[in-house]
């Protein structure tokens, strides 16, 4: 596993696929709204606004791509399932990110980010099983591991795994604010792209 932060560049944003540049390796995050996926970027990159954090949920809006000094780049994803984005563009995300999730040349690894302090939503759930149902390979990222109680954490662990229809094995656990498990995603991460 890498201690060392990905050296990731912002390059580019786009609405769809095809506006997207060329990539030999790519692995993407995806999560509902306010899951923590531009905090998680940042952790990973060690860079406090590498990919923008803010306190509205909803404000990725478009395919964020970075590119990844070791080769590869990464992707941000729009959060889903956020109600006060203005409707035409909520209504433009399920062909905006299904359309990146089935067309895109490179993409080795797609990160479903899942609040590890709520379990996994009925929104996650069906992302879950569209990723299964089209053989994109995913593999479910637990955040907010900061927010739950140690006590709670083995029940929390079971709960969630069941909910995503995992093995508890097959989850892994972050805290982007505490640094917690950072280093095992970087290693995932960086093994995809080489």
């Amino acid at each position: 596993m890498s201690g060392r932060p990905l050296q990731l560049t912002f390059l580019s944003s786009a609405t769809r696929t095809s506006q997207l540049p060329d990539t030999d390796a790519e692995v993407a995050f995806v999560g509902r709204s306010n899951v923590g996926k531009s905090s998680l970027i940042n952790a990973l990159a060690n860079q406090k606004q590498l990919a923008r954090v803010s306190n509205t949920p909803g404000r990725t809006q478009l395919i964020n791509i970075f590119e990844h000094g070791g080769g590869g780049t990464v992707v941000d994803l729009p959060g889903y399932g956020y109600a006060k984005v203005p409707g035409h563009v909520r209504r433009d995300w399920p062909e905006m990110i299904e359309g990146y999730l089935l067309e895109r040349e490179g993409l080795e690894m797609v990160f479903v980010l899942v609040d590890g302090a709520i379990g996994p939503t009925p929104l996650d759930e069906q992302m879950l099983a569209w990723l299964r149902d089209n053989e994109v390979p995913h593999t479910v990222v637990a955040t907010k591991m900061d927010k739950v109680k140690s006590s709670k954490r083995p029940t929390r662990r079971r709960q969630l795994a069941e909910g995503c229809m995992l093995d508890t094995r097959d989850i892994v656990w972050v805290s982007a604010p505490k640094g917690v498990n950072i280093d095992q995603l970087r290693g995932l991460v960086i093994g995809h792209l080489s």
